[in-house]
């Protein structure tokens, strides 16, 4: 039978996170603790149990965390100021050609996005995504949308990402079990809303590339493809 208590906590949690984060712009680390506090209250727990609760569950997950974390931040820093990154798409650009850009796209933030963090491999990729707008000119929701799902997919489902090996931890999970069902699973989903939901919408919006941010990628220096795979 469903605790009614406890479900309404969390939803009532959840609503005053969504409205610290959203609302009034609270740091969302500060912002959690305050939640965790209300959802403990409404839920009947002690004060004291409530201190204890977090400090544990926080030092716990923190420490199988951040190790793993940790790791992946040292090679993703490696593979971003080495322009992998760019060798990577810009390679598997070369291979698919133009004409299939957008899945070799959603490869590169599959791969890309499992050393290196979201926005930081979005920040270092999204040049190209202008450059083939500009070469092709076809809408940029073409080519963005293959790069976000793929970076998005593996970021949710796959570690060393922080969202996929606290749940882990926090669940019990055995890792090698995550990740490879992470695979099974974030595939067939990058594909859907990558290049399949990609080539739909892009018919029907037009979104330039910002003319502001103009310039050639450059790939004279960049590492070998066969290294960067080694580093991921």
């Amino acid at each position: 039978m469903i605790d009614l208590t406890l479900l309404s906590a969390v939803f009532i949690g959840v609503i005053v996170l969504l409205f610290l984060i959203l609302k009034l712009k609270i740091q969302a680390f500060i912002a959690f603790l305050i939640a965790s506090i209300i959802v403990g209250i409404v839920s009947g727990m002690d004060p004291l149990t409530i201190i204890t609760t977090m400090q544990q569950g926080m030092g716990n997950t923190l420490g199988f965390v951040a190790m793993v974390v940790g790791l992946g931040a040292f090679f993703g820093a490696i593979l971003e100021h080495s322009g992998g990154a760019e060798a990577l798409a810009n390679y598997l650009l070369q291979k698919f050609g133009e004409k299939n850009a957008t899945w070799a796209l959603v490869i590169t933030g599959f791969f890309i996005a499992i050393p290196v963090f979201f926005d930081v491999a979005f920040i270092i990729l999204v040049p190209l995504i202008y450059s083939l707008q500009r070469k092709t000119k076809k809408s940029l929701l073409l080519y963005g949308i293959p790069l976000l799902a793929g970076l998005a997919i593996t970021h949710a489902f796959i570690p060393p990402t922080p969202g996929p090996v606290a749940v882990a931890d926090i669940l019990k999970a055995d890792l090698g079990w995550v990740i490879l069902l992470g695979f099974v699973v974030g595939i067939p989903t990058a594909i859907v809303s990558g290049p399949l939901f990609a080539n739909f919408i892009s018919k029907k919006i037009f979104v330039a590339a910002p003319k502001i941010l103009e310039g050639e990628i450059k790939t004279a220096n960049y590492p070998g493809v066969g290294l960067v795979f080694i580093r991921n």
